[in-house]
This record gives C-alpha cells, structure tokens and sequence, in this order.
C-alpha cells in the first residue's frame, strides 16, 4: 500500500458552497474534520460544471499539504430540500410523472444564474427548452455552462417546452443503462446522438 492510498478515502459529504467562477468550492467532512476542496476540473471529471449547495457529494478525497481535496466523485445526489415551489408549467406533473418521461440528449445555449433561467437545444428539435433556476437547483445544479452536454425531462408548459428535470450527461447515461426498459438501446441512443447536440 503507497503512501497515497494511505491518505485516500471515500466519503459522503454535503456541498457547503460552490462558486463555479471562482472554480472551486467546499464539502464538508461527515467525520468532522476540515472542509474539503471540490476544484471545478474535478466537477468537470464528473460531468458537471456546477454543483448546488446541500447536495450529497460521494467522492474519492486525499490530504495533501494544501489540506484535504476531493480527488474523484462518484456521484452527485440534489439536496434535500422541500417540494420544489410551484412554478406554473409543472405544477400538474409529480415526480413520479416526471420520472417517467424520456431522457432527451441537450446542450445549453445559455444560463443566468442572476436572471434565473436560460435555454437548452434538445437534438432534433428546433424549439428552446426553457430552464428554471428552482428546476436546476432541485437537479443538483447551481450553474450551467453554455454548451454543457446534459439530459432533460421535458413538459410542454403553456409557453413551450420546459425542463421538468435536469441531469448530468454522466447520470443520465447511468440511468439508460439500468432504469429504462431496453436500458443498454437506450444508452447507445445516447451515446449516438451526443456528438451532434
């Protein structure tokens, strides 16, 4: 055993803030310990290039003499929050209905954090799906970078298309894979389309 595994372990920590301009942010230690790094190229690894405050972070972590960092996530789950707020166009779907409705393979085009909204492409479709701010929190995003390849469960709200659900291109290949019926079609599907999005 190297002195690296020796310093390495896995943890399940809570994110206490992350500032994606600033490209990093902080998890905290479940045993108690200093708050650990989370480096946006770490977050990138993953998959995302933000992450919420409050979500559960699973990751790989290392001390080194500049303290304790995450090294490797594992997976990202949305905080635990109350029921996401009315917002008008989903307020008829439950989860379990969103749950259900396909994953569609999307790129932003573009996000204010500050406005608390922006739009993504959805491949083969010319309409813009509309992303709230509250709907990307409850995903477990705080940001989105324009061209950040993500999946969408979408709703037709009453004007045009809307997120109803937004996940990590990496979490929603995960979830092709094993959730849906004909799981390893539907990954390929996702793989197929990636390049073109």
């Amino acid at each position: 055993m190297s002195d690296n595994d020796e310093q390495q372990r896995e943890v399940a920590g809570v994110v206490k803030w992350f500032d994606g301009n600033k490209g990093f942010g902080f998890i905290t230690d479940p045993e108690g310990g200093a708050d650990i790094l989370l480096h946006a190229n770490v977050l990138r690894n993953f998959g995302q290039s933000s992450v919420a405050e409050g979500a559960l972070v699973k990751a790989l972590i290392q001390k080194t003499p500049r303290g304790v960092q995450a090294i490797e996530i594992y997976s990202i789950e949305p905080p635990a929050t109350e029921p996401m707020p009315a917002i008008a166009d989903l307020c008829s779907a439950t989860p379990e209905e969103v749950a259900r409705l396909p994953l569609l393979p999307a790129r932003v085009k573009w996000f204010d954090k500050a406005k608390g909204f922006g739009f993504a492409n959805v491949f083969e479709q010319k309409a813009d799906v509309f992303l709230h701010i509250e709907v990307l929190r409850h995903s477990g995003f705080s940001d989105l970078a324009v061209g950040e390849a993500i999946a969408l469960r979408v709703v037709d709200g009453r004007r045009g298309m809307m997120a109803a659900q937004i996940l990590s291109w990496e979490r929603a290949a995960v979830e092709a894979r094993g959730a849906q019926p004909g799981g390893a079609a539907a990954l390929a599907k996702l793989r197929l389309v990636a390049g073109a999005v």
